[in-house]
């Protein structure tokens, strides 16, 4: 019985521990629905690159400015819809936890992940103002695992994981570059889906 109560006494230090450190409101079910977002997000895109076509390069599109104009207004709404829906989703969870969604441990988390997402955002301009726009997939999958990875030490360890997976997909999406959009709909889509249909059966049931 003693070593029975020890054991949860330290249990509930770990936890008193982790939730000073760790965004623990984020939610898995925001995971997913950003990669559903991803996903029909990279079927517009399709859709305004190839324009029904099967084609191996984007290379034609360059210089066109209301394709590039049209996949950047795409790419802004599934950005806007995530965060809007990983916020709502993190409130509620925040709400049911009785604990504030904004504190010591989220802006710290929020530091870690804008300093290499907004890095990443400037060099991915930089690539489109020079018409390389046949690697800008890879560059965003890459930056924003390294931002994942940057910020792992305020979530859960499998985010660590998910950033590790998003360098790899940004890697080879840099070696074929004529394929960057189907490597964005798994980076974006099904890697999402997956890591936030894990972290829902861990963390939120």
């Amino acid at each position: 019985m003693e070593n029975q109560r020890i054991q949860q006494d330290l249990e509930s230090i770990r936890h008193l521990m982790e939730r000073s450190v760790k965004f623990i409101s984020l939610s898995g079910l925001s995971g997913i629905l950003s990669g559903v977002y991803a996903l029909i997000g990279a079927a517009l895109a399709y859709n305004q690159i190839y324009s029904g076509e099967v084609a191996r390069t984007v290379t034609y599109y360059q210089g066109n400015f209301p394709v590039v104009r049209n996949l950047f207004v795409i790419a802004l709404v599934v950005l806007l819809a995530s965060l809007i829906t990983g916020w709502w989703f993190s409130f509620r969870k925040a709400k049911k936890l009785k604990t504030k969604i904004w504190n010591e441990t989220s802006r710290r988390l929020l530091i870690n992940l804008a300093i290499p997402l907004i890095v990443g955002g400037i060099f991915t301009l930089v690539l489109v103002y020079h018409g390389h726009y046949n690697v800008v997939a890879a560059s965003v999958l890459i930056f924003y695992g390294l931002a994942l990875i940057n910020a792992s030490s305020n979530l859960f360890e499998e985010i660590r994981y998910l950033g590790y997976c998003e360098l790899v997909v940004g890697l080879i999406a840099g070696v074929l570059p004529g394929y960057g959009l189907y490597f964005w709909a798994v980076g974006f889509g099904l890697l999402h889906i997956l890591y936030g249909g894990m972290m829902y059966r861990k963390y939120d049931r």
